[in-house]
């Protein structure tokens, strides 16, 4: 069969959920037993966002495969289970050097290399590559219509539909329709304006998804469909929902899976959403809740940890445990103390770079060991755990990272490429200009015989993914591991994955990131039981203050 296409733009204003929309209707394909994938163009230049600071591009979503990508990816894996690949995020930053590297090799046999065909034939060449094997791909464009910085993407999605036939590709544009309450009516300007701008460039949308803070009535439906020349039923209302699982019963209420199956003549059954609505009814019917403290820097900006916020999230629910986060600035720990850490069930601290608040994350980690506080500590958080320990359990005040005090005498972690035999460095070399290596993507963990992780990953052999630059130095262990702490995971190299203290009823730290793994049809191993054992630390306490 071949493939279909469909490109999904925004308008109007940034920040309207275009990747969640995207995955939500991907899932909702998926379970009519298409085989689906989802695509994000990017319009920066960067070559991959892992140079972007987390405050102005939030997380960076690693694949399997290695690839620092942009968050969207995150809620894609999420929701359909694809797998994201290198091959799911494009940026201007990697058409354009791929087209100055053909440029320089000559491949274009002296042509003046232009935007068009040049750059939009390279667009269009890794689209079709990503969308091979697939019943239908979803391909979001960054940004919002109208900025200059993603006219090539436009363009190049316009062109396709010439290129592979306008009865498989079609463009869905989500914009919004904003409620003035004081005149009490919608205003459908915005959007016109903003298909008006698609329509200049050659592209005719033929789904408007029309968000806004309340159901956009049908008379408002039909004036849009009128002034847009589309039909009446391809105008869906999309409202906010709570949960965002419920953005899929929304779109298939409207028919929008049907229309699209339809368009594309697809003899596909029915729509199963029945994982998700059992998803949506244990999110709604909690048996309790448990407040988890995420101590971080970035904690202002929450999108800088969405994987962790919603693997905690999926740990509620495979619990049915309601979890409130409390977002701690470990730079106002130095300041407050650790006042900011009573109540809490569980502290996690998770990845992150730099000097700037580790004092704070370490006073936490301490205070969590100290008082039988469920703990885990993912990549830096793993870091800070040894170092924490290494000081004031094992008795070595000098144990530090050389990534905070490049000079330390006790260097308990260090760069990955100071301390692994030569033939690794190729497996963790990152072609970047920042630090010269980079752990990166999804590889093999062994878990050692009557260990807390091995209980509750129950097997011998895990596969998680990685992003850091600094490993656990093996040469300076052995006086913390005779202190009392496990090294329970090892990956084939022998580099430490995961540690855990074995007098203390859940502290638990791991060099990779778990997050990327989590979803909320099977949640991720690690944070369920987590959240089960802040859970019995709730009941606990609670009975102990009675």
């Amino acid at each position: 069969m071949q493939t279909n296409y469909i490109f999904v733009t925004g308008g109007v204003a940034s920040s309207l959920g275009k990747g969640i929309t995207t995955a939500s209707l991907a899932a909702i394909l998926e379970a009519r037993n298409l085989k689906v994938t989802i695509m994000k163009l990017d319009p920066y230049i960067n070559i991959d966002p892992g140079t972007i600071s987390p405050m102005q591009h939030g997380e960076v979503f690693v694949t399997e495969d290695g690839a620092e990508t942009d968050l969207d990816l995150g809620h894609y894996e999420r929701f359909i289970r694809t797998k994201m690949s290198k091959y799911n995020n494009l940026t201007s930053g990697q058409i354009y050097s791929e087209v100055l590297r053909k440029e320089r090799r000559g491949d274009y046999l002296g042509a003046t290399v232009q935007v068009i065909p040049h750059i939009t034939n390279a667009i269009k060449e890794r689209i079709i590559k990503c969308a091979k094997g697939y019943d239908i791909i979803l391909v979001e464009i960054g940004g919002t219509v109208g900025d200059i910085e993603s006219l090539p993407f436009l363009e190049a999605i316009r062109q396709m539909a010439v290129d592979l036939s306008r009865r498989h590709t079609m463009y869905i544009h989500l914009t919004l329709v904003p409620y003035i309450a004081a005149a009490r009516e919608f205003k459908t300007k915005p959007t016109q304006h903003s298909v008006k701008e698609l329509l200049s460039i050659g592209i005719q949308p033929d789904v408007l998804i029309c968000r806004s803070n309340q159901a956009v009535s049908i008379n408002t439906r039909a004036k849009i469909a009128s002034f847009c020349n589309i039909l009446d039923k391809a105008v869906i209302s999309l409202i906010d929902v709570n949960p965002i699982y419920n953005i899929l019963f929304l779109l298939e209420s409207q028919n929008l899976d049907k229309y699209i199956c339809q368009y594309f003549k697809l003899q596909v059954p029915l729509a199963n959403l029945s994982e998700w609505k059992k998803i949506v009814d244990t999110e709604a019917k909690p048996i309790d809740k448990v407040t988890i403290g995420m101590v971080g820097k970035y904690v202002e900006l929450p999108d800088a940890y969405k994987s962790v916020i919603e693997a905690l999230q999926h740990g509620g629910l495979k619990n049915r445990i309601t979890v409130n986060i409390k977002f701690i600035d470990s730079r106002e720990i130095e300041r407050k103390g650790v006042e900011l850490l009573k109540s809490l069930a569980g502290i996690l601290v998770p990845g992150g770079f730099g000097s700037s608040g580790i004092e704070g994350t370490l006073i936490s980690t301490k205070y969590a060991r100290e008082n039988k506080i469920p703990y885990l500590g993912i990549c830096l958080g793993m870091q800070i755990a040894l170092i924490e320990y290494a000081r004031n359990v094992a008795g070595i005040k000098n144990a530090d990272s050389t990534e905070f005090s490049p000079d330390c005498k006790y260097p308990l972690v260090v760069l990955t490429s100071s301390h692994i035999l030569n033939e690794d460095k190729k497996q963790y070399h990152n072609e970047t200009y920042l630090g010269g290596t980079m752990r990166l993507g999804s590889q093999q963990c062994k878990l050692i015989p009557n260990s807390l992780v091995r209980k509750i990953y129950n097997t011998d052999i895990i596969f998680e993914r990685h992003r850091h630059r600094y490993e656990v130095n093996n040469f300076l262990l052995k006086p913390i591991e005779e202190a009392g702490m496990r090294i329970v995971g090892r990956s084939n190299n022998r580099l430490v994955e995961i540690i855990e203290i074995s007098d203390h009823p859940w502290f638990i730290g791991c060099q990779f990131h778990p997050e990327f793994n989590s979803t909320p049809r099977y949640g991720h191993p690690l944070f369920t039981a987590f959240i089960k054992a802040a859970h019995e630390y709730q009941k606990n306490s609670q009975k102990s203050f009675t």
